[in-house]
């Protein structure tokens, strides 16, 4: 890991993004066997080869949605959350329904976490009706424990240190954008060294992206991810840069992604967070000075107007809202992975 500038890398040639078809010509079938893990709590666990095979089988599901439309039959999804979400659980409940499978959600007044009931019961209880879980929760540390009790797969659809079903979506669209390339290309994170952070740095150092990030002083990510990363950069060839700078971090910048300044169970921070970030807006005269063909990314929700423009989401150089599509598109890759894999014996 280093804080000098990166030298500028030869950019891959744009392929435009494929819409999804409709056609019901049948690909050939997908192995289960390429995706061993039993659960996916961070990708920090994550191998490189899972992460391809996510991919390529969520750009068979995008192109040819129907030929997928009973791959789960007779399967379902519980989705466990204890924070509100729109596009976590549309596209999961959508993706599920959409292989042929069905999901039931629960939102934190019906089922507190670890309150009424403690984490490993409710974890035992659902393994015993679903096929996986979805738990999206404040602790990271209670999605670990519900895996640890669950016989059935369970999802980290957030939590305070990792979101990796955003990670999956945004390195897909990414994908997408540059010719199904990810090696080498060079990503910008302008913003809070937060969960989605926290996921891109595990997610793009695994497939070999660069990323440089800035933030403001005080808000860079945790040491121990940063060291757990500077190993993984070794094995991959990846580069990572930090700098308090914005303008440093979007010189060579492929795709400039940005995320909230003040997340859910923050707002007593707000004032100052206002403050701390606003030299690092998402606008025109930082778009200005990014390489013409560099796209712009956004997880969402989005507040208009504090870390991102109005105009710069509207902007023909946006792809926020391919990003949110995807997500569609790689859970259910992720979904039909994780419920055909070969279990070890």
């Amino acid at each position: 890991m280093s804080k000098s500038k990166s030298k500028k890398k030869s950019k891959p040639s744009r392929a435009k993004s494929k819409s999804a078809g409709k056609s019901a010509a049948a690909p050939k079938k997908p192995s289960g066997a390429l995706f061993a893990a039993k659960d996916f709590l961070s990708l920090r666990e994550a191998g490189a080869g899972e992460l391809d095979a996510i991919f390529k089988l969520a750009e068979k599901m995008k192109k040819n949605p129907l030929a997928f439309a009973n791959k789960l039959k007779g399967k379902s999804l519980a989705l466990l959350f204890q924070k509100p979400s729109i596009r976590t659980r549309v596209s999961f409940q959508v993706g599920m329904a959409e292989l042929g499978g069905n999901s039931v959600y629960m939102d934190p007044q019906e089922l507190p976490l670890g309150e009424r009931e403690s984490i490993r019961d409710v974890a035992r209880v659902l393994s015993r009706y679903c096929s996986a879980v979805v738990v999206r929760t404040h602790r990271h540390s209670d999605v670990e424990e519900f895996a640890q009790h669950a016989g059935v797969p369970v999802i980290n659809g957030l939590s305070d240190h990792y979101h990796p079903c955003q990670i999956l979506a945004d390195l897909f669209t990414i994908r997408e954008k540059f010719n199904k390339t990810l090696a080498k290309l060079n990503i910008a994170y302008i913003g809070d060294g937060n969960n989605v952070l926290n996921s891109m740095l595990y997610g793009a150092c695994k497939v070999g992206a660069n990323l440089a990030i800035a933030t403001p002083r005080g808000y860079e990510p945790s040491e121990e991810i940063l060291k757990d990363i500077k190993l993984i950069c070794k094995e991959t060839g990846s580069k990572v840069t930090m700098s308090n700078n914005p303008f440093t971090a979007i010189k060579n910048a492929h795709a400039i992604y940005t995320d909230v300044w003040v997340s859910m169970g923050q707002e007593k921070q707000r004032e100052q967070r206002l403050r701390d970030f606003q030299p690092f807006q998402i606008n025109s005269a930082i778009m200005s000075k990014a390489p013409k063909d560099t796209v712009l990314m956004h997880c969402l929700p989005a507040h208009r107007g504090e870390e991102i423009t109005d105009e710069a989401i509207e902007s023909s150089r946006s792809v926020i809202f391919d990003q949110a599509e995807n997500r569609l598109h790689t859970q259910k890759a992720l979904l039909y992975l994780l419920l055909t894999r070969k279990k070890r014996k």
